[in-house]
């Protein structure tokens, strides 16, 4: 049960992604198939247009078909809606976690983790027992990793990724503590609502010095634990460099970005007014 995001992780090379945030077939797999150099797609049901139900199970059907000749499909990433704020069960976070991974997931990201007490509920809710308490039965996941239902359950644990993302001043306060629970994977960046949470503005397109600082720590915590980190980026050239320092699974380009970018782009040679400022974008 081995998928590309995996290989990349195990292998300790840069693992880069695109994230997904229009609904629909046809986007889905025109990104999935865009370059050999990506190694997962993250479908975006807290902020993106994909709905959770039914809408992460048809994108991994989607990809399920995407492979090319010696390449494999990107793996698939869902991000949940819930945050990692509320009590146990309060935002209905355990089944959501069930529905992707049942869909077939080859992966979660849970927005907003803040503890190590929300850390251990989502290992919990996303591993088999005896380390977890995931529940089985879904008629239609193994069929989208390709194997068996017994080979599925007995490999699960150890091949399903999940990250949570550290993107609150509380996150930041007890990351030491998370990113040392059993079951979590990686700690995951995002920059954006982290700067907003410390007071400092967004990135434009680079992080404010002292926020970058907090960036480096949650990275070195990262990889003291013995974990990955993972880190949301605008450009190949800003993802270059968080390859450079060390970022394991980096997210390099959204659908909306770069589509609006390269018309954009097209258009300001069209007219003949040279680089003009890109169509939608968070930098």
């Amino acid at each position: 049960m081995s998928h590309p995001l995996l290989t990349a992780i195990k292998s300790n090379k840069p693992a880069f992604g695109a994230w997904i945030t229009l609904p629909g077939v046809f986007n889905l797999r025109t990104v999935a198939q865009a370059s050999p150099h990506l190694s997962w797609v993250l479908v975006d049901c807290e902020h993106g247009l994909t709905s959770l139900v039914p809408g992460a199970a048809e994108a991994m059907q989607t990809l399920a078909g995407v492979g090319r000749e010696n390449v494999d499909a990107p793996s698939a990433i869902v991000r949940i809606p819930a945050t990692g704020f509320s009590s146990a069960g309060g935002t209905g976070m355990g089944w959501q976690i069930k529905y992707a991974l049942d869909a077939g997931a080859r992966g979660i990201l849970v927005p907003m983790v803040g503890s190590e007490e929300k850390a251990r509920e989502i290992a919990a809710e996303a591993r088999f027992p005896p380390i977890g308490r995931r529940g089985f039965g879904s008629p239609f996941t193994n069929g989208t990793w390709g194997i068996s239902p017994g080979d599925y359950l007995g490999s699960a644990n150890e091949s399903v990724v999940v990250m949570v993302q550290i993107e609150t001043k509380e996150g930041v306060e007890n990351m030491e503590s998370i990113i040392k629970v059993d079951g979590i994977d990686a700690l995951f960046i995002g920059p954006y609502d982290l700067s907003i949470s410390l007071g400092f503005p967004p990135p434009s397109p680079d992080p404010h010095p002292e926020v970058e600082k907090v960036i480096q720590k949650i990275l070195g915590v990262a990889h003291a634990a013995q974990k990955k980190c993972a880190i949301y980026c605008t450009s190949g050239s800003q993802s270059a460099l968080r390859a450079k320092q060390g970022f394991d699974i980096i997210s390099v380009t959204t659908d909306v970005g770069a589509l609006s970018e390269a018309i954009a782009k097209n258009l300001a040679e069209a007219a003949g007014v040279g680089q003009e400022k890109k169509g939608f974008s968070y930098s």
